[in-house]
């Protein structure tokens, strides 16, 4: 949907980018999600998937993007922002030095790690002087669009935000940066959901519909495959009331398992509406 169908009641529109990284564990498909910092304004303390702003500058890094030729510049800066996001907050680079297939090995990502996580987390150098200085190209074609959210109008900031589901190099170690994150854990969707409704984990609303539409897949591969195949479709909740709480309605054609959602105390209890 173009940017200017969005209801935003006069707010400025924030790109954003998130991405979901995959592996099969030994009881099924598991996500790395982190636990945002208590003193970050946006979902602190809830557990999340890796993400945040696109960076004005990450359409630069554009010459340095494996599959951009078919791509928009929308499609190529939230793309290279969902890499940054991974790579500053879990070290995970999605990304193979140039003219190679393979993503970079353990050992080169830590001859990069000192001098470029933080420094490109901070603001203090740009994803594309990493990729210029290394010879490096970044794997946006490896990320597979999953969802499309828009925060709703009455937010005080409006999101525009772009989920991308990403298979996880086995070889490289996802850890959070302590900073941004406090915590991580490679987990199974479903477990993530039964977390939040014991009161034991925090989800947001997109977070928590998002974890339910990727536990309808079983698998890495099976994840991928239906995200390939299923329409994508943007989603921007229009809220509602209820007796119990509060309705959160999105488009049914969005593939949620419903189009409006009863949600209460707090966020934790989450379910469709009949």
């Amino acid at each position: 949907m173009p940017d200017d169908q969005f209801v935003t009641d006069g707010k400025p529109l924030i790109h954003a980018a998130t991405v979901l990284l995959l592996r099969d564990g030994p009881a099924g498909l598991e996500v790395f999600m982190v636990v945002r910092h208590h003193q970050i304004d946006s979902f602190s303390g809830a557990l999340v998937f890796p993400g945040g702003k696109v960076d004005e500058t990450d359409l630069s890094v554009r010459p340095h993007c494996r599959g951009e030729n078919t791509m928009t510049d929308l499609q190529v800066e939230t793309r290279v922002g969902a890499v940054r996001e991974a790579f500053e907050e879990c070290g995970v680079l999605l990304a193979m030095d140039e003219g190679e297939d393979k993503l970079v090995s353990p050992e080169r990502l830590k001859s990069l790690e000192p001098e470029y996580r933080l420094p490109i987390r901070d603001g203090e150098k740009l994803i594309s002087t990493m990729c210029d200085d290394q010879n490096l190209t970044l794997a946006i074609d490896r990320l597979v669009p999953f969802a499309h959210w828009v925060t709703p109008p009455m937010a005080p900031k409006i999101f525009n935000t772009y989920f991308y589901l990403a298979e996880a190099p086995n070889d490289q170690l996802a850890l959070h940066d302590g900073e941004e994150s406090t915590d991580s854990e490679w987990i199974r969707p479903a477990d993530a959901i039964a977390a939040a409704e014991d009161g034991n984990r925090t989800l947001v609303f997109p977070t928590r519909m998002n974890l339910w539409k990727l536990s309808q897949s079983n698998s890495v591969a099976e994840a991928l495959e239906n995200a390939r195949r299923d329409r994508f479709v943007m989603v921007q909740p229009k809220a509602g009331k209820h007796p119990e709480g509060r309705i959160l309605s999105i488009p049914e054609a969005a593939g949620y398992g419903g189009s409006d959602f009863l949600v209460k105390d707090g966020g934790l209890f989450i379910r469709p509406l009949d």
